[in-house]
């Protein structure tokens, strides 16, 4: 009886969302460079292109672009669909798409508060299973998440995505714990402010947190991010002011902790003198 032909091995994949600006943006050089072939996904159309022809000049890696509004079921199907179409095998996958919006809960829309959920935490939890299971079978590849240092305490003014940020946290380490001596990486980024458009797009740009904290560049915290993840390390925290109040929020009692952070967190306008410059 003839041998059973063999399938052939897929090439492997690395799985980028959000991945049209900043950190994701940032992440996927980083990736490129160490010579990773990727699938760079984004809302919107709109820089993708332009972002996957450059990354491709930039390092000579194989670069695809999907399109796909994450936040619904059928985006993610979108996503899954592009891979296999392309006979692709995802070996690791950054959740790194998500979205912010800082006012009081309840003056916040609810479709655009329900939108952070379906992103932030839907979304990234559905990718996470369907590509989760593949690199255990193959023990390789890993999943890298992005959450935010405000995921370390409750943040009044941003509730829903410092809520949703504690969620990524505590599901990377659980999964990390999980699938610990599989050959597979797991791994949660948590960065403190980062020079990007996100801030402004949460409506965020004048808080408090930007004017006294700073910001650390996105490429700094990808190079510090894709070092780290690759080295086996499950929570990474990007610079030592950002460690520093991460452990100051685990210490400090909520009782002082709560209502300082949302004096960081809470919506401003615009200082005079920059009014002033309008």
């Amino acid at each position: 009886m003839a041998d059973e032909p063999v399938e052939a091995a897929r090439p492997p994949v690395t799985v980028i969302t959000g991945a049209s600006r900043g950190i994701g943006l940032a992440l996927a050089h980083e990736f490129a460079k160490a010579g990773h072939r990727l699938v760079l996904a984004a809302s919107g159309a709109e820089g993708l292109e332009e972002a996957a022809a450059a990354l491709e000049q930039t390092h000579g890696v194989e670069v695809h672009s999907q399109a796909c509004d994450l936040s619904t079921a059928e985006g993610c199907e979108i996503l899954d669909n592009a891979v296999e179409a392309a006979g692709l095998e995802v070996d690791y996958l950054v959740n790194n798409a998500g979205a912010g919006y800082c006012a009081p809960f309840q003056e916040g829309a609810r479709v655009r508060l329900t939108r952070i959920l379906d992103l932030n935490v839907t979304a990234l939890t559905d990718l996470t299973g369907r590509y989760l299971p593949g690199m255990i079978a193959r023990r390789r590849g890993g999943v890298l998440n992005v959450a935010s240092l405000a995921g370390y305490a409750p943040g009044p003014h941003q509730a829903v995505y410092t809520a949703s940020k504690a969620y990524v946290m505590s599901f990377t380490e659980a999964l990390a714990a999980e699938v610990r001596g599989s050959g597979v990486k797991m791994a949660v980024l948590a960065p403190g402010a980062v020079a990007t458009e996100f801030h402004r797009r949460a409506g965020a740009e004048h808080c408090y947190y930007l004017r006294f904290l700073g910001a650390m560049s996105p490429e700094t915290v990808a190079r510090i991010g894709h070092a780290n993840f690759m080295c086996g390390q499950t929570v990474i925290i990007p610079g030592w002011t950002n460690m520093l109040g991460a452990l100051t929020m685990r210490l400090m009692p909520h009782g002082l902790m709560v209502p300082f952070t949302g004096w960081l967190l809470k919506r401003r306008e615009a200082p005079d003198d920059e009014r002033k410059e309008d």
